[in-house]
């Protein structure tokens, strides 16, 4: 399937707060939720007496589409009234408490969708089962007599009928079927359908509860700061100078690290915490500057030792006996997540029970941080997710979480609101990952490339956040898009003699997972060199690559290629090319951009091409690009956290911009749905605007930009 779209540009549901109206239809029940008011059969349906149906989403929604579109693939196999859906979380208490029936509660990577689809189907699969047994039961019929569509169920030889809310509670007693059919994707009516987001009209009217949002009787707010140096300490505070300021309940030192001011507002405290004086012990890591990081990475570039991603065939001797060899040295700086809801968790902590109200990526993690650091068992603690004002990987952490339980574990009984400043949000950050890359290409006499070494020098996130998962030492999340095969991330290219490796050099600024992640950079690094490579043989950038691209890489370049008509752009326009596979989906983009006399850029458009297997909701995936597009651009042109003293330098947006409404180009989504397997969209296309941009320019210029952002650049043309 192809389909072309154009695009231009708050109540808290938590656990069974539905349940009480009706039942729930799910795997797994408990026999100590079996105990409830309301008996449970599994834990992704409840169904109202009404008719409303309420779809349990474990997976966190930050604007990436996720409620809905989960909720279209339970809602096609339950065959019920979309118009009556709506959606709510369960807790990860709750998860515990009945064996993991909701599995992961993660939401990073373009998994949500993906890695659930098959049993929140099956969820919704075996509810409508169980509704038309109930409603045959009743009848005195065969089921097989019966059928479901919009929350009707129908006895096809009497033409008898009954709703989903009349049956409900027969079907609350009944047991889940053996064996579940999931329908063909050509069949289905709700799945794979542009239909409108649940979550729309309620962001619009403001009724949608964000984390920084949460009220409760009582509660206090506390402002927090944390030593800016990673690896530093809190020294001594003078408590005494704030403690009578309008508001001030309490100053508490928090984890050895930070100080934390608690008052009736959150203006109150951070005006208190502003005023506090702080002495910090800044530790080993407070003479580190950008500049001693980039000689640590030039050092890695011509290490003898790298962990080796993907070799074929001898990279080395191709090299040196080619024809031509081709050089060259890209880099990529610190970026910031930048959210706009800033780090924020509610806690209350009791003494024999702690629990949270946060905005998280990873439910699980955020309980598992929550009963650390009250001291208690995770069955004593529960965590009830919001939505999230924007994630982008950040909220994967629950840094933030921590701090929360540990100031309110200083206030029994009192729960307390932890509101991180837009300072604290951009210091305290786990950054997309520096790295520079040395790509050397070897061209035959003919101007094809027989050989090619690159390697990457910098940072890697698994040492930084997840050392456990390093396998002997190498971080396998660094060669994303460039794996020698497997359903995540392959390399793009066919080529005889393949070198791909990592020196890894980690300083002390964590690096976290960043949306779009190491597929980033390491698209900007094939995608321009292919372009540098394709220049030096003289040979089109399309025509180049085409002769060494996978079958599917080169379907979907060759269509956002068709789409921009390549080549043909208007008088003072230039076109520029990138792919990549990431998170499981094929995606390519073809930029159009013109330079003027006074070096000024004006991105016009950018065409996408899209393969990501099934389609759940084609328009969210056009979203989806677009979105993506917004916050890659942005980092191409603005996006640098630099370091001086070992701390970050930007600590607002004063600082670090992000592109305006009028900067952003037209963009066009071509959506390449080839079926049989599940990609992501919420990260993939990030990969492609930049490179693809930057070959533009250099079309446009004859200047090639290896490092970003773009600000420090003169575009004139050379």
């Amino acid at each position: 399937m192809i389909d072309t779209i154009k695009l231009d540009r708050r109540a808290f549901l938590v656990g069974t707060a539905a349940a009480g109206a009706g039942f729930s239809l799910g795997f797994g029940a408990s026999p100590a939720a079996a105990q409830g008011a309301v008996p449970e059969v599994n834990a992704w349906v409840v169904i109202r007496p009404d008719d409303g149906v309420v779809i349990r989403i474990a997976r966190s929604e930050m604007g990436q589409g996720t409620l809905t579109g989960l909720a279209q693939l339970v809602a096609e196999e339950l065959e019920c009234d979309w118009s009556k859906v709506s959606t709510e979380f369960p807790t990860p208490g709750q998860n515990v408490a009945r064996n993991r029936v909701w599995r992961n509660f993660s939401t990073g990577g373009s998994r949500g969708i993906r890695e659930s689809h098959d049993y929140v189907r099956q969820g919704g699969a075996a509810a409508r089962d169980m509704l038309i047994r109930a409603a045959a039961a009743e009848w005195n019929v065969p089921a097989g007599e019966c059928a479901a569509a919009n929350s009707t169920i129908t006895h096809r030889p009497s033409g008898r009928t009954t709703t989903y809310g009349k049956v409900a509670a027969a079907a609350s007693r009944l047991q889940p079927p053996g064996e579940i059919a999931l329908k063909p994707v050509a069949d289905w009516k709700i799945a794979g359908k542009p239909l409108n987001r649940l979550d729309t009209a309620d962001k619009l009217t403001g009724k949608l509860v964000y984390g920084a949002d949460i009220k409760m009787p009582g509660m206090l707010t506390a402002a927090i700061k944390a030593c800016p140096v990673v690896g530093g300490k809190l020294g001594s505070f003078d408590a005494a100078s704030v403690r009578s300021m309008p508001g001030v309940k309490h100053v508490l030192a928090v984890d050895g690290n930070a100080v934390a001011v608690v008052a009736d507002t959150y203006w109150q405290a951070h005006l208190a915490l502003e005023k506090l004086p702080i002495v910090w012990d800044k530790g080993p890591n407070a003479s580190v500057s950008s500049a001693s990081i980039d000689t640590m990475l030039d050092e890695g570039l011509g290490a003898a030792q790298a962990f080796v991603g993907n070799r074929q065939g001898d990279a080395t001797a191709a090299i040196a006996g080619a024809a031509r060899r081709i050089e060259a040295t890209y880099s990529f700086p610190y970026q910031n997540h930048a959210p706009m809801e800033p780090m924020n968790a509610t806690a209350l902590y009791t003494g024999q029970r702690c629990e949270v109200w946060c905005p998280t990526q990873n439910g699980e993690a955020a309980l598992a941080a929550t009963a650390e650091a009250a001291g208690l068992p995770v069955q004593s603690c529960d965590v009830h997710k919001t939505m999230l004002g924007g994630g982008f990987g950040r909220r994967g952490r629950s840094d933030y979480v921590r701090q929360a339980v540990l100031v309110a574990k200083q206030i029994p009984g009192v729960p307390v609101k932890l509101l991180w400043s837009r300072e604290e949000d951009m210091t305290q950050c786990a950054f997309h990952p520096i790295t520079k890359c040395k790509l050397t290409g070897a061209l035959d006499a003919a101007g094809n490339l027989t050989g090619l070494h690159m390697r990457i020098s910098g940072q890697s996130i698994l040492a930084s956040l997840l050392p456990q998962n390093l396998q002997n030492g190498m971080d396998p999340v660094v060669f994303q898009g460039l794996n020698p095969g497997g359903a995540e991330g392959q390399f793009g290219y066919d080529i005889p003699n393949l070198l791909i490796d990592h020196a890894m050099r980690n300083p002390h600024i964590l690096a976290g997972f960043w949306r779009g992640v190491n597929a980033n950079q390491n698209a900007l690094y094939v995608e321009c060199f292919m372009d540098e490579l394709a220049r030096a043989a003289n040979q089109d950038p399309l025509e180049f690559r085409r002769k060494m691209l996978r079958p599917k890489h080169r379907v979907v370049l060759e269509a956002a290629a068709e789409k921009a008509n390549y080549g043909r752009a208007p008088a003072g326009r230039h076109h520029g090319l990138a792919q990549v596979m990431a998170f499981g989906s094929y995606v390519a983009a073809c930029a159009e951009v013109s330079v003027d006399a006074r070096g000024a850029l004006k991105v016009h458009k950018i065409v996408a091409a899209t393969d990501c297997g099934v389609a759940v909701n084609p328009a969210q995936i056009h979203r989806q690009v677009a979105g993506s597009f917004v916050y890659g651009l942005s980092a191409m042109l603005y996006g640098e956290c630099t370091v001086k003293d070992g701390a970050i330098e930007q600590t607002n947006f004063d600082a670090y911009n992000v592109m305006r409404i009028d900067e952003m180009p037209e963009v066009e989504t071509v959506l390449v749905a080839s079926g049989g397997f599940w990609g992501g969209v919420g990260e993939p296309t990030i990969a492609v605007a930049a490179p693809a941009v930057l070959n533009a320019i250099f079309a446009a210029t004859g200047k090639r930009v290896r490092d970003l952002p773009l600000v420090k650049h003169d575009l004139r043309r050379v």
